[in-house]
């Protein structure tokens, strides 16, 4: 019903794919962070994440007419023990309000449901209006604030917590 397997893509309701990400990716998903982001993940960091057992990269895409697929969105997430740490969630600015970061959390936070973690917990810019509206219609809540968070633009993030 979500997903084929662990490695296969998802096309639930929302009728996006979702699939982990693979180095053949690594392209794409940088022009992804380059457009969503004024200070983008490095390869090099990337890379890593790929490496780490605990770490999972998804990648959101939509097929296309003409065959092949369009990088919409994506999700870097931990599971560590009984907890689910999401590092970043970007969508394609041309691909917002469409429900491409919905889909993709929906999906993370179904895959630490199946590890049994009992908290899911992320860190969101202060000024993301957008983020925290749909972080707080997943459930989570806010627990506190880290001064300077995003130190290139000074910013706070605002720390949140889900518990399954």
């Amino acid at each position: 019903m979500r997903r084929l397997n662990d490695e296969g893509a998802a096309r639930p309701d929302h009728g996006f794919l979702i699939r982990r990400m693979t180095r053949d990716d690594l392209p794409a998903v940088m022009a992804l962070e380059k457009a969503s982001f004024r200070n983008p993940w490095s390869t090099e960091l990337l890379q890593r994440e790929l490496d780490h057992e605990w770490s999972t990269i998804l990648l959101v895409e939509d097929p296309l007419p003409e065959g092949g697929v369009e990088l919409l969105g994506l999700a870097i997430f931990w599971i560590v023990h009984d907890e689910v740490h999401v590092l970043n969630v970007a969508t394609s600015p041309k691909h917002r309000r469409r429900g491409v970061a919905r889909a993709v959390m929906d999906e993370l936070l179904a895959r630490g449901r199946a590890h049994r973690c009992s908290l899911a917990t992320l860190e969101v810019r202060r000024s993301n209006e957008p983020a925290l509206n749909l972080y707080r219609a997943l459930g989570f809540r806010p627990v506190g604030i880290r001064p300077n968070y995003y130190v290139d633009e000074g910013e706070d993030a605002i720390v949140m917590v889900l518990d399954f």
